[in-house]
């Protein structure tokens, strides 16, 4: 096999497969590891696949959200298991914030039986949801209303965030990349998220599997600033590992 047909036929399988390590890539074209090495190395250098410590990624990009109803039905289970996950971790007494999002409505659909919890959100239907939870305090950030994914955001949000000290807030994220962190395609939304960050002693991010590994336009926060990630056991342990590296507790459900 020539050299060109080779380095096609790797950007093939990693299209497909979406990672890959250098020793599977050797063992499917037969070639020594030294030689994919190179491969990547110029496959790298014309844009098309990034290189990881041991293996290489199809780069994926976020550049926009799509509406809540739309996320609704999407990987609908996994979220429901890792909101079931994060709700574990809170611990009666404690005040969080609980940022807007289809996997984030999870988690109080399993605190509603809880007591004493104080609950920040910029969320409207997380709101909703907890109307009948009399053992809870509600707090709604206010803010401008965006109707297609009923969250709170702007200036007055951002304001209310400012001035809370909590202990734990969960934050959901349409990209989640292992070098560049907490990534958003639309920067209206960007200070409401920094700030969820800077309010508490722990920030847990939930994202379903899809989440991993992807790009987006904005950096929210690096990876040194999140302490869990909770996401789907669909999630593949070549994705998750430079999480776990960089020092990040890593929960599969």
């Amino acid at each position: 096999m020539l050299p060109i047909e080779r380095k096609m036929r790797i950007i093939e399988y990693v299209r497909q497969n979406r990672t890959a390590t250098i020793a599977a890539l050797a063992k499917q074209f037969g070639v020594h590891e030294a030689t994919i090495r190179r491969d990547l190395a110029e496959i790298e250098r014309n844009g098309t696949l990034k290189r990881t410590h041991g293996g290489v990624i199809m780069e994926q990009w976020t550049q926009e959200e799509p509406s809540f109803t739309e996320r609704t039905t999407l990987n609908s289970d996994q979220k429901m298991r890792i909101g079931k996950m994060a709700a574990s971790l809170v611990k009666d007494g404690e005040s969080i914030i609980i940022d807007s999002g289809t996997t984030t409505l999870h988690i109080v659909k399993h605190l509603l039986h809880r007591n004493d919890i104080t609950i920040v959100t910029n969320d409207m239907n997380i709101a909703a949801e907890l109307r009948d939870a009399h053992r809870m305090k509600v707090i709604l950030t206010g803010g401008e209303l965006y109707p297609s994914s009923f969250f709170l955001n702007g200036m007055f949000t951002d304001h209310v965030l400012r001035s809370l000290h909590v202990e734990k807030s969960f934050v959901g994220t349409p990209a989640l990349h292992p070098q560049y962190g907490l990534m958003h395609p639309e920067e209206r939304v960007v200070p409401a998220k920094q700030g969820m960050i800077k309010a508490a002693r722990e920030i847990i991010v939930v994202a379903d599997h899809s989440k991993i590994g992807k790009l987006s336009l904005h950096t929210v926060a690096p990876n040194s600033s999140i302490h869990t990630l909770i996401t789907g056991k669909e999630a593949s342990e070549f994705d998750l590992q430079p999480f776990r590296d960089s020092g990040i507790t890593v929960y599969t459900v």
